[in-house]
């Protein structure tokens, strides 16, 4: 039997023993999916953010034709703007579902990791109000 790639393979191992053999409890639920799913909508923000600023104009007479510019003549630059646009609303809704989980689960009894928590939603709040 030959031996498995994944195992044996220094990239594929590490791969392989933080997100297929990761040790975690058989009681874990759905609820636990949305610090992951706050990753990726984060780096999903990050990304289409940076590829928005490219193309960003900050005269008030032409923001509006930057982003028919955007829409319009940048390769699929209408599906960026629509994935940062609702992208927000997703982060926003998994952050509330994260919050309710911990709740849910008392993770306020944790006082230090619960307070990094809050902190950070405070931060995130002033950031995304700022804009």
């Amino acid at each position: 039997m030959a031996p498995n790639i994944r195992k044996h393979h220094p990239l594929l191992k590490m791969i392989n023993n933080s997100l297929i053999d990761l040790p975690t409890p058989s009681n874990i639920s759905a609820w636990w999916n949305f610090g992951s799913l706050l990753g990726i909508c984060l780096v999903t923000q990050i990304i289409t953010g940076l590829l928005m600023a490219m193309h960003y104009t900050a005269d008030t007479t032409l923001a509006f034709t930057s982003v028919a510019h955007t829409c319009r003549n940048v390769q699929f630059g209408w599906l960026i703007r629509n994935l940062h646009a609702n992208g927000a609303s997703m982060f926003f809704i998994c952050i509330y579902l994260h919050i309710g989980r911990g709740l849910y689960y008392g993770s306020y009894l944790f006082k230090e990791t619960w307070n990094t928590g809050v902190i950070l939603l405070l931060t995130l709040m002033a950031t995304a109000f700022v804009g």
